[in-house]
């Protein structure tokens, strides 16, 4: 087979403590996901659950890369997140088996074109340009579940220019999504 023109170089995530890498085919992530948040953003996280959306594959971005400022947008946000990487595919998993699938953990950053995004949502429309966009998804290193577990609590912070903007416990996190 050949191909019109060069396909895309396979998006990646780094193995802390190590040469290896991790292929992203996507990344999934989960919205309001935290409670403070979700008043934060005007919703009630006890009548309005955490959902899913999606991230390109390509919008990953190396640690420590410097990230120009998206265009088309005059109010940008930035969430840290804890980084679950699936290494094991399957389908109606039980929960019960569900961590047996995860292979690491890192930590990463949701980056927002919150104007373009709160605009979508007002139209009823997806958030694809306010989320998606390129550069949007900062990953660090990935530490494999066998040195460190499944965590459920630890401390979780952003700073800016080495102003906290955002601080939580990973026990605050709302873990069932229905």
């Amino acid at each position: 087979m050949t191909y019109v023109f060069p396909p895309a170089q396979q998006a990646s995530i780094a193995v802390a403590g190590s040469g290896d890498r991790i292929p992203v085919r996507r990344i999934f992530c989960i919205g309001r996901n935290y409670a403070a948040h979700a008043r934060e953003m005007g919703k009630d996280p006890d009548r309005d659950p955490p959902f899913f959306f999606l991230k390109p594959a390509d919008a990953v971005v190396e640690d420590g890369a410097t990230i120009p400022y998206p265009p088309q947008t005059e109010n940008f946000h930035y969430e840290a997140e804890l980084v679950a990487v699936i290494g094991t595919g399957g389908v109606n998993i039980p929960e019960d088996k569900a961590l047996d699938h995860v292979w690491g953990y890192g930590v990463g950053n949701d980056l927002t074109r919150r104007d373009l995004q709160l605009k979508a949502r007002e139209q009823g429309r997806p958030w694809d340009l306010g989320k998606g966009f390129d550069n949007s998804a900062p990953i660090a290193p990935i530490h494999p579940v066998s040195a460190v577990g499944h965590p459920s609590k630890g401390a979780i912070k952003l700073t800016v220019n080495g102003e906290v903007k955002q601080e939580a416990d990973l026990s605050e996190l709302i873990w069932s999504i229905p």
